[in-house]
């Protein structure tokens, strides 16, 4: 699904460059469960960034299902974007005076899918992180961990072949992080990819792979062959 080699990126400011990625290589496949690991500064946000097309590398080839990104423009990338892929973020990047039903409901908006179906594809995502009795409730209203399940939702209402989250659990306490590593945990059990950028162990250890990255590198990646996580909550 994913193929990069010799990523490079370099951000300027006043005119000092910074090397964020610094020659990452690696690949992705279909279904996998991914854990980017690394201190503050590593790299693992902006490569993040650059895996779920918002934003570029300065160099180095990036594969995306068979296609390089160097061929595909702007519009083209956020097209792919819409459709494949779906987002959980730290902060939960809810409306909070929005309803649950109408924050679910807006990648959809971009979509040509009338109303009637779209409510369809609403219910059922909030039905399945466990929220279908909030669906009216206004989104501020809401504790924290009910807040990223939302977040969930909304990025599995369009479908989504990966998911990308980003410190989903970085606001959460355990018991609502608990929840939240489950239900994507189950999403990868079902086939989807997922792609979670963490630096907390516990969470990490819920995927099947965790790459380790350090100043820009890949430090290390290891396939966890028994994920002792999950073997707990069975």
């Amino acid at each position: 699904m994913i193929e990069v080699y010799d990523l490079q990126k370099e951000y300027v400011e006043e005119e000092t460059p910074t090397r964020a990625l610094r020659g990452v290589s690696f690949t992705i496949g279909k279904g996998e469960f991914i854990s980017i690991m690394g201190p503050s500064g590593s790299g693992k946000s902006t490569l993040l960034h650059i895996l779920s097309f918002l934003d570029r590398p300065t160099s180095g080839s990036y594969k995306f299902q068979g296609k390089s990104i160097d061929d595909m423009t702007d519009q083209e990338l956020a097209k792919v974007r819409n459709k494949d892929m779906g987002f959980v973020f730290q902060s939960f990047n809810l409306l909070s005076r929005l309803t649950v039903y109408d924050n679910v409901e807006i990648p959809l908006l971009y979509s040509n899918i009338l109303p009637a179906k779209r409510r369809t594809f609403v219910e059922e995502a909030v039905k399945s992180v466990g929220l279908e009795d909030k669906l009216h409730i206004e989104a501020g209203k809401l504790s924290g961990g009910q807040k990223q399940r939302v977040a969930i939702a909304r990025a599995l209402v369009t479908d989504p072949n990966i998911v990308f989250a980003d410190e989903p659990t970085g606001n959460l306490d355990s018991a609502s992080g608990l929840q939240i590593m489950e239900i994507l945990a189950s999403l990868n059990d079902r086939g989807r990819t997922v792609i979670l950028v963490t630096h907390e162990t516990q969470t990490a250890e819920f995927a099947n792979r965790i790459i380790r990255m350090k100043d820009g590198t890949i430090e290390s990646d290891q396939a966890i062959t028994t994920n002792r996580v999950r073997s707990n909550l069975k």
